[in-house]
């Protein structure tokens, strides 16, 4: 079938009438322009592919965009999967407040309706943590999250979690995982054209009670320990309202909101790329942080679902925690509680949190990268991954939850400062328990998607022999399993000065992604200058394993 066939069977089964004309006019304009030609032949290079991150790309007509015509078919395979295991399955849907969002989650609802199914529609521009919580709070069968979280302001995406009668605990209100994914995608494939999907009205549309009990539990519990002044950004996206709600009913009352980040705008316009981790991110926030001086900067990306934290460091000035950081101090603080569980990280994460489990004697364990793994470990009592992602009230949801975060955080920096005390502080206090881990990671991002598996097959083939001057003494190939682990696409480097290099393709962006990771023993009785010191030694350690890491991405080219 040729190009020009194949835009005009996709026009022809295109519900939408928007997009039909923009692949019209694309189609038109490709016959004397190469570049829409391009486009044309990249949109129509294969359909989106459905998997454990559900669907995400950028927002255009076509089969290999996110539109209404993927969407509805997603939504078709979806509930089409749960309707051959269940009778009259219950969906719950959220949508963030991106382009298109509240139309994907509409079209959702409606063909869950007209399939028999019991749609339940929360409120527009819901953050990705009351998706989660809602699945678990009103036992449905399966959620989907409309929402790409904090990629660009071009992408949307579409998360599924199943709970209810679909799976048993620890399960409910988690991401799918390998086998669902692919017996959806079987659903979805056998899906009939996007305009020949039945759609109906009929579904509930939730108010605000969903929100209202997920408030009630998180925000549960005694006054601060002390007052405490907040910075918080919402980075345009849904995160600003229920956090500031959040923070106020658990007794926190001197909050300031960076203004023009506060409500959402799905253009993300004060921001290149709304992700919290990346370079000038929260440039505003910290801004804002130097006139009012703060206990903590808290932020959220997009979809509320990651928190990050910038301190006050006297090393170096306000910066922001490294993922890995926030992980091990929130990790020690849940540890230090009266409750007792497991303690889990992502692989890619740092091997901090294994030891502070141990001294606490409780278990760890680590998984695959995600927290759809890590949100189904019995037992729960903590995850995290180093991508700002944390799960501290496993009792209420299952996946990273930027608002529950967002207030452990704020609790921690209250105890502290009734003690006289600063996070910087506490990170100091675990280096000399535990040592000192400090962690980096460099990414590889890629224009074609066909360098990544070339990539990793030069680096399975040539693998460094030395890093930063230490010998390389153990090399590991992930997708032949790892300590347990399911097979995954990845590698493990590990020097004879314990340090520790993973390098693995990214689930959600074009790129490759290395960790990596330098441990230095700490004297107990370690001053703040020798403290100093060895940071610095580590993080130059840290820069000569990044660079030789490049070096051999590059090489894979």
């Amino acid at each position: 079938m040729t190009i020009t066939e194949q835009v005009n069977q996709w026009v022809s089964q295109d519900p939408d009438p928007s997009t039909r004309a923009e692949l019209t006019d694309l189609l038109e304009r490709s016959s004397t322009d190469e570049a829409a030609m391009a486009e044309l032949e990249d949109r129509f290079a294969g359909s989106l592919q459905f998997g454990t991150a559900g669907l995400r790309g950028a927002m255009a007509a076509g089969p290999n965009r996110m539109n209404r015509a993927v969407v509805l078919t997603a939504a078709h395979g979806l509930i089409g999967y749960l309707t051959s295991r269940l009778d009259q399955p219950v969906v719950v849907i959220g949508s963030d407040a991106r382009h298109h969002s509240r139309q994907f989650a509409l079209d959702t609802a409606a063909v869950v309706t007209a399939a028999g199914g019991t749609a339940l529609l929360l409120p527009s521009q819901s953050p990705t943590p009351l998706l989660a919580f809602a699945v678990r709070h009103l036992n449905a069968d399966a959620g989907v999250m409309v929402t790409a979280s904090h990629n660009p302001a071009i992408d949307n995406g579409y998360k599924v979690y199943l709970g209810g009668r679909m799976v048993t605990e620890p399960e409910r209100g988690a991401q799918i995982v390998p086998p669902y994914d692919a017996q959806i995608a079987g659903f979805i494939a056998a899906a009939p054209p996007a305009n020949q999907i039945p759609l109906a009205e009929g579904w509930t549309d939730l108010g605000g009670e969903v929100l209202e009990a997920y408030l009630s539990a998180i925000c549960a519990g005694p006054a601060p320990d002390a007052a405490i002044r907040i910075v918080h950004t919402a980075m345009h996206g849904v995160g600003s309202a229920p956090a500031l709600a959040a923070f106020s009913r658990a007794g926190f009352m001197d909050v300031h909101p960076v203004a023009s980040q506060r409500e959402p705008d799905p253009r993300f316009p004060t921001v290149k790329f709304p992700n919290p981790e990346e370079p000038g991110a929260i440039d505003l926030a910290l801004d804002l942080a130097r006139e009012v001086d703060p206990d903590v900067v808290i932020a959220n990306d997009p979809d509320a679902d990651r928190c990050a934290v910038a301190v006050l460091d006297p090393r170096s000035g306000w910066r922001m925690l490294q993922g890995d950081e926030l992980g091990s101090i929130l990790g020690e603080e849940i540890a230090r509680g009266p409750a007792s569980g497991v303690l889990v990280n992502s692989i890619v994460s740092s091997r901090q949190l294994a030891v502070i489990a141990a001294s606490h004697d409780w278990p760890y364990q680590h998984t695959l990268t995600g927290f759809k793994w890590m949100g189904r470990v019995p037992g729960l009592a903590y995850a995290y991954e180093e991508a700002i992602g944390y799960c501290v009230r496993p009792d209420l949801v299952h996946d990273k939850d930027g608002l529950s975060t967002a207030l452990a955080v704020a609790r921690l920096v209250a105890r502290l400062k009734a003690l006289g005390a600063t996070v910087i502080d506490l990170l100091d206090d675990l280096a000399r328990r535990h040592g000192l881990y400090l962690c980096s990671q460099l990414s590889h991002r890629v224009d074609d998607l066909a360098q990544i598996p070339q990539i990793m097959a030069h680096l399975r083939a040539e693998a460094p022999k030395a890093l930063a001057g230490a010998r390389v003494t153990a090399v590991s190939d992930l997708a032949l399993g790892y300590d347990g682990l399911p097979p995954t696409d990845g590698l493990v480097w590990l020097t004879e000065e314990d340090d520790r290099v993973i390098v693995r393709p990214s689930g959600t962006e074009p790129k490759v992604k290395c960790y990596l990771e330098v441990i230095r023993p700490v004297d107990p009785k370690a001053s703040f200058a020798q403290l100093t010191a060895l940071r610095s030694e580590a993080a130059g350690r840290l820069s000569q394993i990044a660079s030789q890491v490049r070096e051999a991405l590059l090489a894979g080219v």
